[in-house]
């Protein structure tokens, strides 16, 4: 059985990585078998290192986080989720961005809390448990 807890958001790793807010403190208080990150975020964090002004840096800190967290593959079962979320924000005219509701569905699939600080998309969406560890 899997003691996972907990999904991070690509913004929230951005914020560890750069030791904004309390993502560092409470990324440390929390048991990395708790821990996961989504193919999609690890996408997002490696367009990130190719953008960088020190990308040997920024690999290197990707790296090192991918050997304490679960990465999670964005199967059949998130994409089911992520279609469902897409069709219930349609319709309600509150669509988020396309990662963004590819993320939430790693999420609702898995059963996981979604940590982010994007507050303001993820809020939209029914049934996705968060928490901001800014």
């Amino acid at each position: 059985m899997s003691n996972l807890k907990y999904l991070l958001d690509t913004d929230t790793v951005i914020y560890f990585f750069k030791g904004r807010g309390g993502v560092a403190q409470r990324l440390l208080q929390t048991s990395p078998s708790e821990v996961a990150l989504s193919s999609i975020s690890l996408y997002e964090l490696h367009v990130g290192v190719v953008r960088s002004a020190q990308p040997e840096r920024t690999l290197s800190q990707l790296q090192e986080l991918l050997k304490l967290v679960v990465l999670l593959p964005f199967d059949d079962a998130a994409a089911q989720a992520a279609a469902e979320v897409r069709g219930q924000l349609e319709r309600a005219g509150a669509v988020i961005g396309t990662l963004d509701t590819l993320i939430a569905g790693v999420a609702i699939a898995q059963g996981l809390t979604l940590v982010t600080h994007n507050l303001s998309e993820f809020q939209r969406v029914p049934n996705l448990r968060l928490e901001d560890w800014f």
